[in-house]
């Protein structure tokens, strides 16, 4: 593979890498969850707190107007990087969760009645389903969810049976965390706007893997988590088109969101502003600008390319490995989940682990594609950027002297 030395190289950046697990070389394989830092984002973040902390939008001291410039610029950055029109389509917030339900509140309880319907599909987080759920019981607002085939796809003719002009809004994973099916979510929101129905596009899988481009996708509202590109926890986004936020009212209200306030009105700020109340993570938001820039400077279309090398790689090893099942298609993004026998995931993870290998198992908090497919539960390994073809090959002979020790054959 071409880019493979400057992998190696990239490396050299993640301090966290050079890391022993019960004396082995630490092999993360946990970047669904979340990914590890590079120096360049670290020492950002440090520099902020040794040159520059202060609090946004309140002083006009120069600490004060330092922070608050740091902080605005990376708006502009995000804006770029997902190639919005405007840096005023771009809101903070603490994670992907909290800008999902963000429009939940904002939009669904301003805008959505009883009888509306709100179109979903079986492969989503919980993050994009129970804030729906919310506005199920308090608006009699009906969810309704597409269902995937055998090979992990959605059933694209579904959405063409549960369109309806009732369809208010269509949310949608870009990329399952479970399947790694990349889902045609162009396509999906030309029919959601056939129908006169808003599309949630949940990138925080994509973002850190794909070239986003959320004009050519024409998504009404895009989210996605900083933790999982390069970034510290505590920094989301949701993108908005400009004219519906500027319809919808605030989620939460206090300082800093606010223009003016009596006693018994207040005046709130416009867009994006009016949406981020209190002091945010200014720091964190900081940093999420340096692993913008690590992310461009890298180039998206690399990282797209080594993740589909690396997760096709494993696909191939480890579907030689008998009685292993892969769950979801080959032609995927990110994450490959599977089972090994009868195996408990929880066992398949502790001994990964005694070998430095670190994934994940469980749900992965998605409940009802888990139980769609008959299962309890997955191990889920994810790549991303720092792994290495290396890498792969010993998660594949760690799950071989598994399967050996456990007198698994077939």
């Amino acid at each position: 593979m071409s880019g493979y030395p400057e992998v190696l190289s990239i490396r050299e950046d993640f301090p966290i890498l050079k890391r022993k697990i019960e004396g082995h070389p630490l092999v993360y394989l946990d970047n669904a969850a979340t990914t590890q830092k590079p120096r360049q984002v670290i020492d950002t973040v440090r520099r902020f707190y040794e040159f520059h902390n202060a609090n946004i939008h309140r002083g006009k001291h120069t600490l004060s107007e330092e922070a608050s410039e740091l902080y605005e610029d990376v708006k502009k950055k995000t804006a770029s990087f997902i190639n919005a029109k405007s840096w005023r389509e771009i809101v903070f917030t603490r994670n992907a969760t909290e800008a999902i339900n963000l429009v939940a509140y904002s939009y669904g309880t301003e805008f959505l009645k009883e009888g509306d319907e709100i179109l979903l599909t079986m492969m989503e987080h919980h993050a994009n389903i129970v804030p729906w759920q919310m506005l199920q019981e308090k608006k009699g607002v009906k969810l309704r969810f597409i269902n995937i085939d055998s090979n992990s796809l959605l059933r694209m003719e579904e959405f063409e049976e549960k369109l309806s002009e009732r369809t208010k809004l269509v949310s949608v994973a870009h990329v399952s965390n479970v399947l790694g099916t990349v889902n045609p979510v162009r396509e999906i929101a030309k029919m959601a706007h056939r129908v006169g129905a808003l599309i949630l596009v949940d990138a925080a899988q994509s973002a850190p893997h794909l070239p986003l481009n959320v004009r050519e996708i024409d998504a009404d509202f895009m989210v996605f988590s900083s933790h999982k590109m390069l970034e510290p926890t505590g920094i989301g986004v949701l993108y908005g088109k400009e004219e519906i936020l500027e319809k919808m009212p605030p989620f939460l209200r206090g300082g800093d969101m606010i223009k003016r306030v009596k006693p018994y009105k207040s005046y709130f700020k416009e867009v994006p502003w009016k949406f981020e109340a209190g002091t945010p993570d200014i720091c964190g938001t900081i940093g999420f600008g340096a692993a913008i820039d690590y992310l461009k400077k890298t180039g998206m279309e690399k990282i797209e390319a080594w993740d589909r090398h690396l997760v096709g790689m494993a696909y191939k090893l480890l579907s030689e490995i008998p009685a292993l099942k892969i769950i979801g298609p080959e032609d995927r993004v990110g994450a490959l989940s599977f089972l090994l026998g009868d195996l408990e995931t929880e066992r398949i993870a502790l001994f990964l682990n005694s070998y430095g290998i670190s994934i994940r198992e469980g749900c992965h908090c998605a409940q009802p594609l888990h139980r769609s497919l008959g299962l309890w539960g997955t191990a889920r390994a994810s790549f991303y950027i720092y792994n290495t073809e290396e890498e792969v090959l010993k998660l594949r002979d760690a799950l071989l002297e598994l399967a050996k020790i456990e007198g698994i054959s077939e």
